[in-house]
């Protein structure tokens, strides 16, 4: 469907956009069990950075924020570091509220469970079937593989909290 189409379709005017212009997506928030274990998937698996992390001992939670980014293009700085995340796009934030580690029955709900609400995120990568081979290689558990079900462009992985994380190329895959 074409652009115009489609905002002919949802009743948006480009004009509409123009208050709002300076306006980004900057990031989405997840709670995590284990801070470490999060941080340890996020970065080893995905390849995201971290760049900022706030402890707030008070009301009891750290939050880390992660990145997909060059290490060259983040500045050493700390304030610098804190103004150039929060001017970033695509950026994960982790809370972590103290204690909930040692709690063995504790769990954040997925979103994808009954009720449903929160769904997923979305990584993109060059080559969706490699990266499936290397995800299994690292004994990442899977929600959908590229095999399953009818979708086989696209693969769900779940990181230590089972959140899903889709997995998908930009380009179509070939046979």
């Amino acid at each position: 469907m074409a652009l115009t189409n489609l905002l002919e379709k949802f009743s948006v005017k480009r004009e509409d956009n123009q208050d709002a212009a300076g306006y980004q997506f900057n990031h989405t928030m997840v709670r995590v069990k284990d801070l470490q274990a999060s941080v340890d998937f996020y970065t080893q698996v995905l390849g995201f950075v971290p760049v900022v992390e706030h402890v707030n001992n008070d009301a009891a939670f750290t939050i880390v924020y992660l990145i997909r980014a060059p290490l060259t293009s983040i500045p050493d700085d700390d304030e610098a570091r804190q103004e150039w995340v929060l001017r970033q796009t695509g950026v994960l934030e982790l809370t972590y509220n103290h204690g909930t580690e040692k709690k063995p029955d504790f769990h954040y709900h997925n979103g994808n469970d009954e009720p449903q609400g929160y769904g997923h995120i979305c990584i993109s990568v060059p080559d969706v079937r490699a990266a499936c081979e290397r995800f299994e290689a690292l004994n990442v558990d899977f929600q959908k593989r590229l095999s399953d079900g009818r979708m086989k462009h696209i693969a769900f992985i779940k990181d230590p909290d089972g959140y899903w994380i889709e997995i998908l190329q930009p380009t179509p895959l070939n046979d």
